[in-house]
Order: structure tokens, then sequence, then C-alpha cells
């Protein structure tokens, strides 16, 4: 057993791991949200909270013979990281983080990260390497295997460092008005029509000078 408390000493240095999936997304929003403070719903934010109210019925259905854990909060102290797995299955020894997702068996990279940064978190807590997890979509009752390769352990790990130095400068991106911004719940906070300068700085390249 272990202890489900961070021993971090600043709680305020830990990086949410849903930030991980916002700034993947989109590191506007990412700032909206944790920086700013702005939430709003949509109809997909409904459908995503709905969701995680149906994971241990769904999930005991869609995988079984393995002990299972739900909402499990992780931290890890090494990178910085703390927040919560919505299931863990445990094969073995080995926890195996699943990632409920409220629409069709897609492939997106923001939730590949946040379940990466799950992962790394649970490797710290249990000493163990953690190959794989898993998003289970509920639309399609379907779950998607994710590899933990070394690149996106890098990319997962690169975006908390970015993320952190976002918060501690009170850094928010400028707009850039695509297509991620039509199922944005944000969208009217953020006005990306009105605040797209049209400008294209390298934020990846700004995030790390800040850094330094």
């Amino acid at each position: 057993m272990f202890d489900l408390q961070p021993s971090l000493s600043d709680a305020s240095e830990t990086v949410p791991l849903s930030a991980l999936q916002h700034y993947s997304y989109c590191p506007r929003q990412c700032a909206l949200i944790h920086v700013e403070q702005v939430f709003d719903e949509n109809e997909f934010t409904l459908k995503g909270r709905w969701a995680h109210t149906r994971v241990d019925e769904e999930h005991v259905r869609s995988e079984a013979g393995h002990q299972i854990v739900t909402a499990l909060p992780v931290w890890s102290d090494r990178h910085g990281l703390s927040g919560k797995c919505d299931v863990v299955e445990l094969r073995d020894g080995t926890p195996h983080p699943v990632e409920f997702k409220h629409g069709e068996r897609k492939a997106h990279r923001w939730d590949e990260v946040q379940l990466c940064g799950q992962a790394i978190c649970l490797e710290e807590m249990f000493h163990v390497m953690v190959p794989e997890g898993a998003i289970y979509h509920i639309s399609s009752r379907r779950r998607r295997t994710v590899v933990f390769t070394s690149e996106l352990r890098a990319e997962t790990l690169r975006i908390a460092a970015e993320v952190r130095v976002m918060i501690a400068k009170s850094a928010v991106p400028p707009a850039v008005n695509d297509a991620r911004c039509n199922g944005c719940s944000l969208r009217r906070a953020c006005m990306p029509e009105a605040t797209d300068t049209g400008n294209r700085p390298d934020w990846h390249e700004l995030m790390l000078r800040m850094e330094g």
C-alpha cells in the first residue's frame, strides 16, 4: 500500500495532468483555464463530464479479469506532476492506466500526452515501468492501446516544462483561429476572430527561452 497524499513541498509547483491535455490541444486554451481561471461548458465538456460518471459501470463490463482502481490520485515528485487516473488496472502488479473519453474511437495526440503523464506518475509511485495504457471511447465502447514510446515520453515532459513556465509567468499565447476553435468551450472568452493577430511565433521556443 502507499500514501495517497503527494509529498511535494509546494503544491503550486506541480502541473495538473489535465493541463498537459489542454496545452497539447491548444496552448491558449490551457492558459485561459490554468492562468486566467476561465472555464465554460459546451456540448463536448458536458459529455465528457457525463462520461466520467460512468467509469465504474462501463469499465467493469469492458475489461474483466484485472484488479481495478478508479479515481486514483497520482503524482510525480521528480517531474512535478499531479492529477487523477480514471481507471488503473493492476496486471500482475503493473499498473495500466485507462483514460475515458466520450467520443468515437479516434487517435488524438493530446489524449495520449495526458495518459503518458499518468504513466510517468504511476512509474514513480509503483517503482515499475509502465509500457502502455489505453483510451476507452464510451460512444463506441472500444479501447485504443497507447504505447508509451520514448518520443511520447519526451513530448509529455517537454509540454509539462512549458506549462510550468507558462503558469509561473502568467503567459497567455496569442489566438490561432483555426479548426480547433469550432468545438472549444472557451471560444467566447478567447474571441479568436478578434484576437488572432496573424503573428505565428514559435511558442515552444519562446517557452524554453523564458524557462532559461
